[in-house]
């Protein structure tokens, strides 16, 4: 297998356009899902603005992936992902995806960033890059971008319900809500003083339990006898 280079796509790269277009379109028929489908001139467009990245292996185009603007730039989608079959599973689309939205924070770094697939490989690496999942009434209003899924075979059921789902899922990075920390990985020392801690709790918790327990079932002996005590005092 030949090194993959990957660059921000250019000029040099429009005589690919065509190609692409149709991995896009065969990899839509192959998994039985939607693609919006783009024209050669589209994705030459997007080349010549500095907003797609390629991927070249053996001086042919092995993976692809363009920048949208939505809402005045206010939104922005990394669409059209592709990587061709002999390449698919090495973690090139990661890379791509990856690429992509590094473009997009630097050319729009206040806009937010999302996208819709039906790809759970594609939503696993949204998620590493920061995308929560978000409702479709989250995403840009902005006609154009829907009107790009009429081309897709699944545009009837967003019709029917009223744009509101599909079987695509909705994604969104938000630069303004920063994303939380990982959870810091423990070593075995510290586990081990974790579960310490845990089971010392545990033991507490149910000590405290039984004490009420004890406490209750006193009180309510007590509240018995009381009364059994009253019963047996004549007033007359």
């Amino acid at each position: 297998m030949s090194e993959i280079k990957i660059t921000i796509a250019g000029e040099a790269h429009v005589h690919f356009a065509e190609e692409i277009c149709t991995m896009m379109e065969q990899a839509a028929q192959q998994r039985g899902t939607g693609i919006a489908k783009r024209s050669p001139l589209y994705v030459s467009a997007k080349m010549m603005e500095g907003k797609a990245v390629i991927a070249i292996s053996g001086g042919v185009p092995v993976g692809f992936c363009y920048i949208e603007t939505w809402g005045h730039g206010k939104y922005v989608a990394n669409s059209g992902l592709i990587v061709h079959p002999d390449f698919r599973n090495t973690g090139l689309a990661r890379d791509i995806k990856a690429e992509a939205f590094k473009l997009s924070r630097k050319k729009f770094p206040e806009a937010k960033i999302f996208g819709i697939t039906t790809s759970l490989a594609v939503m696993k690496i949204n998620s590493d890059l920061g995308y929560k999942p978000v409702t479709f009434s989250e995403l840009t209003t902005d006609e154009e971008f829907w009107k790009g899924c009429q081309s897709c075979r699944n545009y009837d059921i967003l019709t029917r319900t009223n744009r509101s789902h599909c079987l695509c899922t909705g994604m969104m990075y938000d630069p303004n809500k920063p994303a939380k920390p990982a959870n810091k990985k423990l070593n075995k020392e510290e586990r081990w003083e974790r579960f310490k801690r845990f089971v010392k709790f545990q033991g507490f918790k149910e000590g405290a339990d039984r004490l009420r327990q004890k406490i209750k079932n006193k009180s309510g002996n007590l509240k018995f006898n009381k009364l059994s005590w009253l019963s047996k005092i004549s007033l007359f």
